[in-house]
């Protein structure tokens, strides 16, 4: 089914449009130290102020003072208070989407990278008014979309943590891929399979029987890594280099997820790898939290071909093909 956006609405002038948008961003001392995801919600919102709808804005927020976003929100446009202060939001319940749906005429979800969670503003609005994609969310659906028929060879970097929840995209990915380079604390289950000493290192307390993924003769194993303590906390650098040329390679790079434990500050695989994949790939999609993290800190968000502001979003629907929040979307367009 072909999802309609924004741009597929008849009329809008005077239409109250509630837009879900995600502007779950960073926050410290009141300060916004990231405002990737806000400024890729901007053109629906230019384009909507432009044909003269009159514009609600619903947003969650995870950490400080939803006043911070006030100098975001363009002019004529109202944001609503934090959608997670409200118990009915993660409960998807149905007096919540209602409260919500009750002030517009039109909802538009512009918030891909929540679209994989259940909730009133994602999946419950949608039942209640005409519904549509925003800009960037069309645009997320289309980049991702494009992996599933990848120009070869196709590497892809997978990091990070969270073995059980990564193992479908495993699967699936293993018979799409030339090659998965697996980083982060998802190596040390593959490493613990081949009897590799990880000491103290966090590994998924779930026995997972990994044989099938290592006998396609696909993952690509760190040969180095930095341990502290007894942990594994990062790639080496002799696995680098061989990942560069590796990169060099490929005709598609994807990369979602850090290569060290990068909230503990070990970050010079991840900042590495971003800088590798931004130089040398010749087209790349990228995504992720702590990837997003790095490329900011880089500032190098104009290298890559296409760079997601999802991250469980991302891997979900590269998982699944689909997201609560786009079924959300096709009934009600039915």
């Amino acid at each position: 089914m072909i999802l309609k956006s924004i741009k597929k609405i008849p009329e809008l002038k005077g239409k109250r449009v509630l837009v879900r948008v995600d502007w779950n961003v960073p926050i410290e001392n009141g300060k916004v130290l990231g405002d990737f995801r806000i400024k890729k919600s901007m053109p629906t919102l230019e384009y909507l102020a432009k044909v003269g709808a009159k514009v609600i804005l619903a947003t969650h927020l995870t950490e400080g003072s939803i006043d911070a976003l006030d100098r975001f929100v363009p002019e004529g446009m109202r944001l609503l208070a934090n959608v997670r202060d409200n118990p009915g939001e993660e409960a998807n319940s149905t007096s919540f989407a209602k409260k919500l749906a009750s002030g517009a005429d039109i909802y538009v979800n512009e918030a891909f990278s929540e679209s994989h969670r259940e909730y009133a503003s994602i999946v419950g609005v949608p039942k209640l008014l005409p519904s549509f994609m925003g800009l960037q969310f069309e645009l997320e659906r289309k980049a991702l979309s494009k992996i599933f028929r990848p120009k070869h060879p196709f590497l892809f970097i997978l990091g990070g943590a969270k073995f059980g929840t990564k193992l479908p995209l495993l699967k699936k990915f293993v018979k799409i891929a030339d090659e998965i380079f697996i980083g982060g604390a998802l190596a040390n289950t593959f490493f613990k399979a081949i009897g590799r000493d990880i000491g103290r290192s966090l590994v998924s307390e779930d026995d997972f029987d990994v044989s099938k993924l290592l006998n396609t003769g696909k993952i690509i194993l760190p040969e180095d890594t930095i341990v502290d303590g007894g942990k594994i906390l990062d790639v080496g650098p002799r696995s680098m280099e061989n990942l560069k040329s590796k990169i060099m390679e490929a005709e598609l790079v994807l990369w979602n997820g850090p290569l060290g434990n990068y909230e503990l500050g070990y970050k010079v695989a991840t900042l590495k790898v971003a800088k590798l994949v931004a130089e040398f790939a010749k087209e790349s999609i990228v995504g992720g939290g702590d990837t997003l993290a790095a490329i900011r800190e880089l500032d190098i968000y104009d290298k890559f071909s296409f760079v997601s502001t999802a991250g469980g979003a991302m891997l979900e629907f590269l998982a699944h093909g689909t997201l609560p929040g786009i079924e959300a979307l096709k009934e009600s367009q039915k």
